[in-house]
C-alpha cells in the first residue's frame, strides 16, 4: 500500500466493560500499522471503551480520516450504531473542514478466505482435509439479517474454491444451524472450528467450548487463563481442533490496509476534494504539569519527558521503560489486578515510570493513558469543544438503550453526581449541560472545567460515556439511582 502521510487511520472495534480481550487485537493492529509509518495519525475507537466513537475526531488532526470497522459483518453496528455515533452520512463525509472516509468492515473483504485457510491449517497441521470438516462459527442475531452473510459468503468461497475439505459449514450460538450440533452437522473424522469473531473474548473461550462439549461450564476470560488448550479434543468419537478467534490473527493488520486501499479505488475522486488544512499542534511548554493521575516533567536540557504516578515522583524504586506502548498496558488493570474499563477512574495503578525521548512518545503515551485528553484542551484552547447535552446523548440511542431518556430530569441530577463522582467514580471534568438551558446542578467542585489548578491539564468530558447511558436505562426501567451503579457498570453489549 502506499503511504498516505497526509491522512489519520481510526480502526473501530467493540470493546468491552467486563475485560480487555475485545479490545486487544483492534489495539494490536493499530500498532502494527503505526509501526509501518503509513499514516501520520493511528487512533482507535470503540463502542464501549475509550476512546468513545465520539471523542476520537478529537484525537486527530488530519484533514483527511479513513474509518475502518474491525467489525465481521455490515450488521446492525456498521450500519446503524457507527454511522450514528461517529456522525458519518454516507461513505465520504465532509464535516469541519475534515474529509471522513467510511471503509467496509475487515470481515466482508476478499482476503478473509486466506486467513480462515491459515488458522484452519495452523490449528490442525497434517490432517488430511479430505478428511476435514471446517466449521466457521458466529453468533447469529435478528438484529440485523446482514449478520450472518459475511460467514455465509466466506463457506461458500472456501467450499466452491476447491480447498479439498471434505466439507465446509456455518454455525452460530444462537440461531441454526447451532454450533451445539456440529456432531449432527458434520460426518468427518475430523473437525477444525474456527470462530468467526474479532477477539477472544467472552464467546470464543467461555461459551463456545461450553456448545461444543470441551467444557462443562464457562472457564475464566482468556486474560485471565494460563493454560491454553491442547488440540485435538477427543469427543462424540471424532478429533475436534479449536481455534482462536479468526481476528487476533496478525495478518488482520493487512486486511485493515486493504479496505483502505479498496475504498481509495472505489471513492478515490471524492477524496481528491478534501481540505487540506492547517494540522500543525501547538508542542507543550516544558515544564512540569498533572494530567489526571499522571506527573509529566521534562527530563534534562533535551527533548526527553519522565512519567509516573503523582504519588510516585519521589520514589526511587520504580520499574523504568521507555516504550510509549508501555502506556497503555499500564492502563489496563488497577493496584489489585481489576480491569479498568474507565481509563478516567481514580484508580491508575502505581510503581513505573516511563522515559521517553521526545514529544511524539509523549504524547502516544498520554493518548492511551488519558485517551483524547489533549484533543480536548487543544480543542478548548481553539474554542472549537462541543459539549453534547445529556438529553441529547439519551435521545439517539436505539436498541436496548432507547428507553434511557425517559428518566425524569431530578434523576438525571441525581444519576450523574452518584455516576461522575471524582473521588470513586471517574477524574473527568464535565463540560456538558442536562440540556440546553438546564446546567447539571448537584456537581462538585472537583467536576467543574473552570476549578483545575494552575499546574494542571484538564481531564475534560464533552459527553455522557456509556456507562452513564447504562445507567439510565437500568433507572428508567424502575431502578433507583445507586442500584444502577453495578449493573451500568457491568454492560459489554
Amino acid at each position: 500500500m502506499v503511504p498516505d502521510t497526509a491522512a489519520a487511520l481510526v480502526i473501530v472495534g467493540h470493546g468491552s466493560t467486563m475485560n480487555p480481550d475485545s479490545s486487544a487485537p483492534t489495539h494490536q493492529h493499530a500498532d502494527e500499522i503505526r509501526r509501518r509509518g503509513y499514516f501520520a495519525e493511528v487512533a482507535c475507537a470503540f463502542w464501549k471503551e475509550e476512546p468513545s466513537l465520539r471523542e476520537v475526531f478529537y484525537q486527530t488532526t488530519q484533514s483527511l480520516v479513513y474509518v475502518v470497522p474491525n467489525f465481521i459483518s455490515e450488521g446492525y453496528f456498521c450500519q446503524d450504531v457507527l454511522p450514528r455515533e461517529l456522525r458519518l452520512t454516507g461513505p465520504v463525509t465532509v464535516r469541519d473542514g475534515v474529509t471522513y472516509a467510511y471503509c467496509d468492515p475487515v470481515g466482508i473483504h476478499p482476503s478473509m478466505t486466506r486467513l480462515l485457510l491459515a488458522r484452519a491449517e495452523e490449528v490442525a497441521p497434517g490432517v488430511p482435509r479430505d478428511q476435514t470438516c471446517l466449521i466457521i462459527v458466529g453468533h447469529g442475531t435478528s438484529l440485523n439479517e446482514n449478520s450472518r452473510k459475511a460467514i455465509e459468503d466466506q463457506v461458500t468461497l472456501i467450499r466452491d474454491g476447491g480447498y479439498g475439505f471434505a466439507e465446509v459449514l456455518d454455525a452460530y450460538m444462537e440461531e441454526e444451524p447451532l454450533v451445539a450440533k456440529w456432531h449432527e452437522l458434520s460426518t468427518a473424522p475430523h473437525v477444525v472450528v474456527v470462530p468467526f469473531f474479532i477477539a477472544d473474548g467472552l464467546h470464543s473461550y467461555q461459551d463456545i467450548p461450553v456448545l461444543l462439549g470441551m467444557e462443562s461450564e464457562p472457564t475464566a476470560a482468556l486474560s485471565q487463563n494460563e493454560v491454553f488448550r491442547h488440540n485435538p479434543h477427543a469427543l462424540q468419537g471424532r478429533s475436534l481442533y479449536y481455534s482462536s478467534a479468526i481476528g487476533t490473527e496478525a495478518l488482520m493488520a493487512e486486511v485493515i490496509l486493504d479496505q483502505v486501499k479498496d475504498f481509495k479505488a472505489k471513492h478515490g475522486a471524492a477524496l481528491e476534494s478534501a481540505i487540506i488544512r492547517d494540522n500543525s499542534i501547538p508542542e507543550l511548554p516544558r515544564k512540569p504539569f498533572k494530567l489526571g493521575q499522571v506527573a509529566v516533567s521534562p527530563a534534562g536540557e533535551g527533548t526527553s519527558w519522565l512519567l509516573s504516578h503523582v504519588d510516585d515522583v519521589d520514589a526511587t524504586d520504580l520499574r523504568v521503560s521507555t516504550d510509549p506502548l508501555e502506556a497503555r498496558s499500564l492502563s489496563i488493570y488497577d493496584d489489585a489486578g481489576q480491569f479498568r474499563p474507565l481509563k478516567t477512574a481514580p484508580t491508575l495503578r502505581h510503581g513505573w515510570k516511563l522515559a521517553l525521548t521526545d514529544e511524539a512518545a509523549l504524547r502516544l503515551a498520554l493518548d492511551f493513558l488519558y485517551p483524547a485528553a489533549l484533543g480536548f484542551v487543544r480543542h478548548q484552547a481553539a474554542g472549537t469543544l462541543e459539549p453534547v447535552p445529556l438529553r441529547q446523548t439519551l435521545g439517539r440511542q436505539t436498541g436496548m438503550y432507547r428507553f434511557s431518556n425517559k428518566i425524569t430530569d431530578e434523576q438525571a441530577q441525581e444519576m450523574v453526581a452518584c455516576h461522575c463522582d471524582a473521588e470513586t467514580k471517574c477524574i473527568r471534568r464535565i463540560t456538558w449541560h442536562l440540556n440546553p438551558e438546564q446546567p447539571l446542578t448537584l456537581l462538585e467542585e472537583n467536576k467543574r472545567p473552570e476549578t483545575v489548578p494552575a499546574d494542571e491539564l484538564p481531564l475534560l468530558c464533552v459527553e455522557a460515556c456509556t456507562h452513564i447511558v447504562s445507567a439510565a436505562r437500568e433507572i428508567a426501567r424502575g431502578g433507583s439511582v445507586a442500584g444502577a451503579h453495578a449493573h451500568g457498570h457491568s454492560h459489554s453489549h
